[in-house]
This record gives structure tokens, C-alpha cells and sequence, in this order.
């Protein structure tokens, strides 16, 4: 599925010029709460699995993502480099969302394999962070509200 790419600067002034788009975290809840963009939201899209030291797919992904984000909204997807969000980015894209964008770079910037920065993310931008986590962004609030 083809979803679109933006970068960290784009995702910034998306979230800054309208109040209709969605920012959705798919990082970990600890990581969401270690700090994330205002106004993001948590869903996870995968857990860390430590039987298999491997991730493993969120079964409530799509289930809560469509409890909370209405499919004509601009939905701005990011993790910690851009993978995951790629992921959850295709997963909305065929579940119907048409305006999903992957935020390639992620929180704290994507890096190659011997760890050099390739793409600045929102750490590097010094864009604002928090770390507050409530009933209305954090994970476990939004998927209890979502049944």
C-alpha cells in the first residue's frame, strides 16, 4: 500500500496549522510517556514480546485507532524512527483512512546501521515535547474507552 511520506518539518507544521489533524503515537506506552508530541495520541501497534525478544502485532490496533480517529481526518503516524508508523500507516490506509502520512524520522530521528542520524526527528527539531499521559491519550485510557 502506498502511504505518504513526510518529515518531522512537515508533520510540525501540519499539527501547528490545523486543529482537524491527528497525531497518532504508535510507540510503546513507555516510551509515550517518556515524552511525545502535544496533542498525540497512544496506540501502540506492536508490543515487545520477551519470549521472542521480538515484537508482536497490537490485536486491538485498528479496533481502537477507529474508536478515536475518524477516517476523514489527516492522520500524521509516528514511532521513534518511522517503521512502526509505516506499519500502522498501511494498516489505516487499507482499513479506509485516505489521508494517512508515516512521519519518516519519527521522535528521535532515524539512524543507519552503524547509528549515524540519516533523519532528524522531533528531538533533534527541539519541537515541544510532553510527558503528561491521561485518560485521553494514553493507551490504557483509550482502549478502555473504546470497549
Amino acid at each position: 500500500m502506498n502511504v505518504k511520506q513526510i518529515n518531522v518539518e512537515q508533520a510540525h507544521q501540519i499539527l501547528r496549522d490545523s486543529t482537524d489533524a491527528v497525531y497518532v503515537d504508535v510507540r510503546t506506552a513507555e516510551e509515550f510517556a517518556a515524552g511525545h508530541a502535544p496533542r498525540a495520541i497512544n496506540i501502540p501497534v506492536v508490543f515487545p514480546d520477551a519470549a521472542t525478544r521480538g515484537m508482536m502485532p497490537n490485536p486491538d490496533f485498528l479496533r481502537v485507532v477507529q474508536a478515536h480517529v475518524p477516517k476523514d481526518r489527516q492522520v500524521i503516524l509516528g514511532c521513534k524512527m518511522g517503521g512502526r508508523s509505516q506499519l500502522a500507516a498501511e494498516q489505516m490506509a487499507a482499513a479506509g483512512y485516505a489521508d494517512v502520512a508515516n512521519m519518516h524520522g519519527g521522535f528521535s530521528g532515524a539512524r543507519d546501521p552503524m547509528g549515524q542520524l540519516v533523519a532528524p526527528g522531533w528531538v533533534q527539531h527541539e519541537y515541544p515535547v510532553e510527558t503528561e499521559v491521561t485518560a485521553a491519550n494514553g493507551y490504557e485510557g483509550l482502549k478502555q474507552a473504546a470497549g
